[in-house]
């Protein structure tokens, strides 16, 4: 099986960055897109399918909690991981959300996401 395609959605460069070094540097991962908002995280899932969306929490406007809601609903077969920077604990922001785990940005490593690699299907 090839390389689980990865959607990484944050409003911050910065962001974008950290997640896509930690996706090349995870074998099983490919980032097929970048995008700044949910509108676009939304456009783009419709036509890339990605097995995984990153999703950060403080977007403006439509924030991570309901972009999480709208990506599976638009890819129900794709798991989606909230990444956030507050002090929330992760049963808080999965409880506001429709995403199947969060992960602290300072906890994002290839590790990481390996480790929910079992449960990943490619879109």
């Amino acid at each position: 099986m090839g390389a689980i395609g990865v959607l990484i959605v944050h409003h911050q460069e910065e962001g974008r960055r950290a997640a896509r070094a930690v996706v090349s540097a995870t074998p099983a991962l490919e980032a097929v897109g970048e995008v700044a908002t949910a509108e676009e995280a939304l456009e783009l899932a419709v036509t890339l399918r990605p097995g995984l969306a990153l999703v950060g929490t403080d977007m403006p406007g439509i924030d991570g909690f309901e972009t999480s809601r709208r990506l599976k609903e638009a890819m129900p077969d794709s798991t989606v991981v909230l990444l956030y920077a507050s002090g929330e604990p992760d049963a808080d922001v999965l409880a506001r959300s429709e995403a199947a785990a969060a992960i602290h940005v300072d906890e994002l490593t290839s590790a990481s996401l390996q480790a929910f690699g079992e449960g990943f299907k490619s879109g």
